[in-house]
């Protein structure tokens, strides 16, 4: 067992075919299970991007109508969700001065620095955040973190 924490441009791929979308599942859906940890604001940024693929002409309403309602029903009952704080605020200004992130980018990795400290404190790590976003990575790899990219994994 692991713990990944998942930005939302490697989550849309586990409701959404896409390059990646079946590593992404089976991490999300190993057995034993491995702790899929998102940050809250994961929900808006996951529904709004399976959106804006209808928007695009990427993929039907229909389909975008049940990835959502999917995504709806794993958001609590699938994932550890960790909650933002005015602390987890600060640090992602911080971040994104740093290395001009752009702001969601910046809150999903000052939560997944967050988290990882909370698991080095305890003893269990390390933690790999998953993303498909190479300036995310690169921030996070700069902050200490593991990364992984699914477009890595066809």
């Amino acid at each position: 067992m692991a713990t990944y924490f998942f930005g939302s441009s490697a989550l849309v791929k586990y409701y959404i075919n896409e390059v990646g979308s079946g590593w992404v599942e089976s991490l999300i859906n190993a057995n034993p299970p491995n702790d899929i940890v998102i940050a809250q604001i994961t929900g808006v940024e996951v529904v709004a991007a399976v959106s804006r693929r209808v928007r695009a002409g990427m993929t039907s309403a229909a389909d975008a109508s049940t990835a959502i309602n999917a995504f709806r029903n794993d958001f609590q009952a699938k994932y550890i969700v960790a909650p933002l704080t005015n602390l987890l605020f600060d640090a992602a200004m911080n971040l994104a001065e740093l290395h001009q992130l752009r702001s969601y980018d910046a809150m999903q990795l000052a939560v997944a620095v967050d988290f990882e400290a909370e698991m080095t404190a305890v003893g269990i790590g390390p933690l790999t955040l998953i993303s498909a976003d190479v300036e995310l990575n690169q921030a996070a790899q700069a902050e200490g973190l593991l990364t992984d990219d699914p477009n890595q994994h066809p």
